[in-house]
């Protein structure tokens, strides 16, 4: 004898109760509001949220960096590319009346005890002679535009040595770096008149015993960097 299954209504009733309210949340998935999952970023609590920015705030953005890769470019440049935007400078032995920069000390100094001045001043004319451009830098040796600096002069012990340039921020660079020198400009009518000097002859003595850890420079070296007329 079969036993009928007894029916009970209000489980019924609850089942359907439960299916219409999975299908109701199923067709108001928040996510699927949101756009596709590329579009979109979620928080903590599952909620998407759009992800976007302005166009302000891009172009800030961009702006930004322009600026600290400029100050950044700035901030790294080789002490021979210390130039000054400047016109080409006269080439040797021609006129030209301008402004002249130069710094000064005396010759033991310069030419003799210096470690760093030889090597700095053949770096700037191999950096010149890569670039083919015309040398626009000197070693006078008892310059006569010095009689215009009494103030100077005074302070000077002789015979004195100036390096001469066309170059304003260049010369303001060796200041710094040779640190004991006086630093000054002026104007000249003609190359001549800049580069004109009273006849000395500059003599060194030997040291009985030479410490430092590289070599003594050989006399002379500055030849190469005085004034066309006054090489020897």
């Amino acid at each position: 004898m079969t036993m009928a299954t007894p029916f009970h209504f209000g489980s019924c009733s609850a089942m359907a109760m439960a299916q219409t309210r999975g299908q109701a949340a199923e067709s108001f998935r928040p996510d699927r509001l949101a756009g596709p999952p590329s579009a979109r970023r979620f928080s903590s609590a599952g909620m998407a949220r759009p992800q976007h920015r302005s166009a302000s705030q891009a172009t800030r953005t961009q702006a930004l960096s322009r600026v600290l890769l400029s100050k950044t470019r700035a901030v790294a440049v080789e002490s021979n590319q210390v130039e000054s935007p400047q016109q080409p400078p006269e080439k040797e032995g021609q006129s030209g009346a301008g402004k002249y920069y130069f710094v000064v000390a005396n010759a033991k100094f310069m030419l003799d005890e210096e470690e760093h001045f030889k090597e700095l001043m053949f770096e700037r004319l191999r950096n010149f002679g890569e670039r083919n451009r015309e040398r626009d830098f000197w070693l006078v040796i008892e310059p006569k535009f010095l009689d215009k600096f009494p103030s100077m002069t005074n302070r000077l012990g002789r015979p004195a040595v100036a390096l001469i340039s066309t170059d304003g921020p260049w010369m303001t660079f060796m200041k710094l770096r040779l640190d004991r020198v006086l630093y000054a400009e002026f104007e000249a009518e003609s190359l001549e008149e800049a580069l004109a000097c009273n006849p000395v002859d500059v003599k060194f003595s030997t040291p009985e015993q030479w410490v430092a850890p590289y070599p003594k420079y050989d006399y002379g070296w500055w030849e190469r960097f005085l004034p066309p007329t006054n090489q020897q």
